[in-house]
């Protein structure tokens, strides 16, 4: 869950999650659906489907390996995870690398383009790998800052090139940013008896959305409007009231009571919260 988000933004998450799937083969034989419902708002959703992936492929073994290259195959675990997992664990000498890592190896040698998996190898220590790994994250995590380093508290202070060369601040070098593409879409509230239709979400796999517009649909009152990115696209909603005869194949009505059953788009809720406090507005 901390990969691409916030420690603050995971807590309530994770702690929902554990308490949902206690055991690797809870999460196991869950399905994708009740999966997917826990980790809506965290983004990124193919870690949840590889994070089930993993739990199968755990309980088919029948415990969790304990070898890196074994740990690296299961599903969703990258060079970084197998690392950090392998050497806290279970005392494995690999270094990970995150983007904290980078930034102290690239300071510290004072080279934007250094080998860090080679450097931070050499300077691993292999007596205690797992407290080596944790103590280079958080010095990149709490001093090694991205804007304004905190040099005159850093124990590498005496060591780090990048602060001889008074170049902390140009290291790592700036990413090449990805343009972002603006797109403005209407969302529909379409109501019948208690129940809501919902369409399978365009943007998100495996999640349901609100409906956007088809054909014989008749529009009603304006709800609000929203804005939601999704990595470089910017998304302007528009949600409306809407009232249609003919219902797409793919659409399926579902309880407005059981809408925590079922795993919806951080659009559609969004979008239900506009017609949440439109409502509350009407009635006060």
């Amino acid at each position: 869950m901390l990969q691409q988000t916030r420690v603050a933004a995971v807590i309530p998450y994770y702690e929902r999650f554990l308490d949902r799937f206690p055991r690797v083969e809870d999460l196991a034989t869950a399905s994708e659906t009740e999966v997917l419902a826990m980790w809506s708002g965290l983004g990124y959703y193919s870690r949840a489907r590889n994070l089930q992936k993993a739990a199968c492929e755990i309980v088919t073994a029948g415990g969790f390996p304990r070898d890196y290259e074994a740990i690296r195959e299961l599903a969703g675990v990258g060079d970084y995870t197998a690392a950090a997992v392998g050497s806290i664990a279970f005392g494995l000498p690999h270094a990970a690398i995150d983007g904290n890592v980078r930034r102290v190896v690239m300071r510290l040698t004072g080279d934007g383009n250094a080998d860090v998996g080679a450097v931070a190898t050499g300077l691993l220590d292999v007596r205690d790998p797992g407290r080596w790994n944790q103590a280079v994250m958080e010095l990149g995590a709490t001093v090694c800052l991205p804007r304004e380093p905190l040099c005159p508290v850093c124990p590498l202070a005496t060591e780090c090139e990048a602060k001889r060369c008074g170049l902390q601040r140009d290291l790592p070098p700036p990413k090449k940013r990805t343009a972002v593409v603006r797109k403005e879409l209407t969302l529909l509230v379409i109501r019948r008896k208690g129940r809501i239709l919902l369409t399978p979400s365009p943007r998100v796999s495996g999640f349901w959305d609100l409906p956007e517009m088809f054909s014989g649909v008749r529009l009603g009152s304006r709800v609000g409007m929203f804005r939601h990115a999704i990595t470089n696209s910017q998304y302007y909603f528009e949600v409306r009231e809407a009232k249609t005869g003919a219902v797409p194949q793919n659409c399926r009505w579902w309880d407005e009571r059981k809408l925590d059953e079922i795993a919806l788009s951080t659009a559609a809720k969004k979008a239900l919260r506009c017609l949440e406090v439109l409502e509350r507005a009407t009635r006060e």
